[in-house]
Order: structure tokens, then sequence, then C-alpha cells
């Protein structure tokens, strides 16, 4: 599948948006989402922090798309402040921004439109659960993405007769150009659509995405690529930059939280869902990928 064809089949399906509005040195534990965050900063200053990786420095205009299930937390910058952090539905969160913008003062206020988004490819399921690190521009520049950004503020804060959908339009042009101006940069964080470019191994990642809990090994998925197991592993290594063991492990947690987000199905079926026959052997993979058991994450994501 070819890199145009692969921009071309993008669907993009977002949650509502809310305005998180942080005033003076405070946190707001966004925790951990299901679809990937998306945050792009209006006004002020500040950074997310992660629990096992750098933390990642804002400021008005920067964007950042987070993978899924990856917990984190907005800290604002500024003057020491007794006033908890706030997130309002975006039309009213904007409006708000709008009115007191005049009177406020920018430096001491990290103003935050997020979203949970789901990226998928015509067809096929999963495809946002390939991305592994967070996604970051630091200040868009760029006259197209800052037209597409500010017109989608625009229906977000004066919603009117088809913005719902003007919104998603608006969104999935976004996630185009921004995926477009990375890959020409060679940003090492979108390696993982060379696996995509590959029609070989697309027909093998396909499989594993819509089907992640099958007894999927190498040596099956080499068969399904029409490889040998060796020239399987190394491409797919070589354009994916891990192993495909590795990757249907981390599809098979994603699905796994999934679940337990969304459904009160017991933790034994779920496990047995994403190819675990051991309830025991699944307590384990998801505890170490997850840092909290399956019953821990699923009252964490209830709670949250």
């Amino acid at each position: 599948m070819l890199v145009t064809r692969i921009l071309d089949e993008l669907e993009v399906v977002t949650d509502p948006f809310a305005v998180c509005e942080l005033q003076g040195k405070c946190d707001l534990g966004v925790g951990r989402l299901a679809g990937v965050a998306l945050h792009y900063i209006l006004a002020g200053e500040g950074e997310i922090i992660f629990k096992n990786r750098n933390s990642v420095q804002l400021q008005p205009g920067s964007l950042v798309l987070i993978p899924a299930y990856e917990f984190h937390i907005l800290r604002g910058r500024g003057s020491n402040s007794s006033l908890l952090p706030e997130c309002f539905p975006a039309e009213l969160g904007l409006k708000h921004h709008v009115a007191s913008a005049p009177n406020s003062n920018p430096a001491d206020k990290l103003l935050a439109v997020c979203s949970r988004i789901h990226v998928t490819l015509r067809g096929s399921q999963g495809l946002i659960d390939l991305v592994r690190d967070p996604l970051i521009e630091t200040t868009i520049t760029d006259d197209a993405m800052t037209a597409l950004l500010k017109r989608m503020i625009t229906e977000l804060s004066t919603p009117q007769l088809g913005s719902q959908a003007m919104v998603r339009t608006l969104m999935l042009e976004c996630m185009i150009h921004l995926f477009r101006t990375r890959l020409v940069a060679q940003d090492t964080t979108l390696k993982w659509m060379s696996a995509l470019s590959d029609e070989k191994l697309w027909t093998a990642l396909r499989t594993m995405l819509d089907q992640p809990g099958d007894l999927h090994s190498v040596e099956s998925l080499a068969d399904i690529a029409g490889m040998s197991r060796s020239t399987f592993a190394r491409r797919f290594s070589d354009s994916y930059g891990a192993g495909p063991m590795d990757l249907l492990r981390n599809l098979r947690m994603k699905k796994a939280a999934t679940l337990l987000e969304s459904s009160s199905l017991p933790v034994k079926r779920i496990a047995a869902m994403v190819g675990f026959h051991s309830r025991s052997a699944f307590h384990r993979a998801f505890t170490r990928c997850n840092g909290k058991s399956p019953r821990e994450f699923r009252s964490e994501m209830c709670e949250s």
C-alpha cells in the first residue's frame, strides 16, 4: 500500500472536544484515554508529564497526539494559584476564553483544546494502535495547518447546523496534513507507516489489527505475507521498528484495555478474546504493560 493510498484512505472519528483551563501552577491529570489524545494549545505555557518518557514542553500553537492509554498530566506554569483546573464543553470554554482574553494574562493561564481521536484505514480497524510515541508539533507555523485549526476552533466555539460534520472533516484534513509534513521530514515517530507501504507486510499487519486474539505466530504471519519466516521477520522489523510478536503483544494489550473500559465482560473472558488461554498469564502480561492489574485498570478507567 503506497503512502499516498494510506493518506487517501484515512478516516478520523473524534469524541466531543473540551477546553481545559489551568490557572497558574497546577496539574490536570488526564490519565489514560482509549483513543489517541489530542491537545492543541491556545494560550499559555506548560508541559505534558509522562510516567516513562521525557516531558513535552507546551506553548501557544503546540499540537500533541498521545498514544492510546498513555498516562499523562497537563501541567500549567505561572504564579502559584489555588484555583483548580477546569474543563468545559468546547463551545462554552471557547466562548469563555474569547470573552476573557482581552483582560487575561496569557502567561498565567494554560488553555488547551482536547479530545480523543480514532484513526482507521477504510475497511480496517485499529490503525491508531500502531502509534507508539507522541507526535509533536511544538509550534505550528504552516499557514495551511494554522488555517485549518482556526476554522475548527470557530466551528467549535459557535456551533451551528453541520458543525459536527465540519469539525470531523477539518480534523481529517489536519491529520492528513500533519502526517504528510512529518513523513516528508522523515519523522521517526511515523516509522510504522513504512510497514503499511509494503503490500505483503500490510496483508499480515491487517490480519493482526483485525484479529489480534487469533493464534498468530511468526510462521503463520509469514505464510499470510507470502514470505519465508526469516525474510518476513527481517522486513517487518526494518519497516516497523519492532518484531511482529512485539507488535502483536501491544495490540492485544490495547484491545484488552478497550474491553476492560467499555464492557463488563469477566477478565477471564477478555483474556481469551485477546489470545490468552491462561488468566494468570494474561494478568502478568497486562500488569507488565500497564503497571496495573486488569481489575485495577478497569477500576481506574471507571472512575476517570
